[in-house]
């Protein structure tokens, strides 16, 4: 039975995890992050919260730029990685075999596995707690088109994306349904 509680009830999972990239002064590191959103769709905006304490937020601080990658399931223990790891001590990309190249409009690693990623400049941080949220103009898509159908959703077939769920566990989406629903 639900009732009152004086504790912090965190209950935004499951959901994608976020793999954000940045770079600075010849330093690249990535970093998995749970709190993320598309902001708005024209023009085309991303928002990422990151915590203060991370190796990437000083990265983004510093360069103005960030990228945001989406990875299919058998990616998961990367992102993990990504999100256990700090990359002042740890090159996160060697530990997880991960290959990138460089961004087109920014400067940062782009990841070959990824099925979405944007190249993001920031545009807007603004504080909230224990985290900034990192607004960026996304100045670049990329999208492996294998990965989808002809109507934009991800082929099931192709594509098994990773939700979390908490405690370094993550899940897959389940039966796919479709409700259409008429508005008078």
């Amino acid at each position: 039975m639900r009732k009152p509680t004086d504790r912090t009830v965190m209950h935004s999972y499951p959901g994608m995890v976020a793999i954000v990239t940045a770079s600075y002064n010849g330093q690249d590191n990535v970093m998995a992050a749970g709190w993320h959103s598309y902001i708005s769709f024209d023009p085309p905006i991303y928002g990422v919260a990151i915590g203060h304490e991370r190796h990437t937020y000083d990265l983004m601080k510093q360069s103005g730029q960030f990228a945001v990658h989406f990875l299919p399931m058998e990616k998961a223990q990367f992102i993990q990685q990504s999100g256990v790891y700090t990359g002042a001590s740890t090159d996160k990309f060697l530990l997880g075999e991960m290959e990138y190249d460089r961004g087109i409009t920014i400067d940062a690693p782009i990841l070959k596995d990824a099925y979405v990623a944007y190249e993001c400049k920031v545009i807007d941080v603004n504080k909230y707690g224990d985290h900034d949220w990192f607004v960026g103009d996304i100045t670049q898509f990329y999208r492996d088109d294998d990965m989808f159908l002809d109507n934009g959703l991800p082929d099931d077939e192709k594509l098994t994306i990773p939700l979390y769920l908490g405690r370094s566990t993550y899940t897959t989406p389940g039966e796919r349904k479709e409700y259409r629903v008429r508005r008078d």
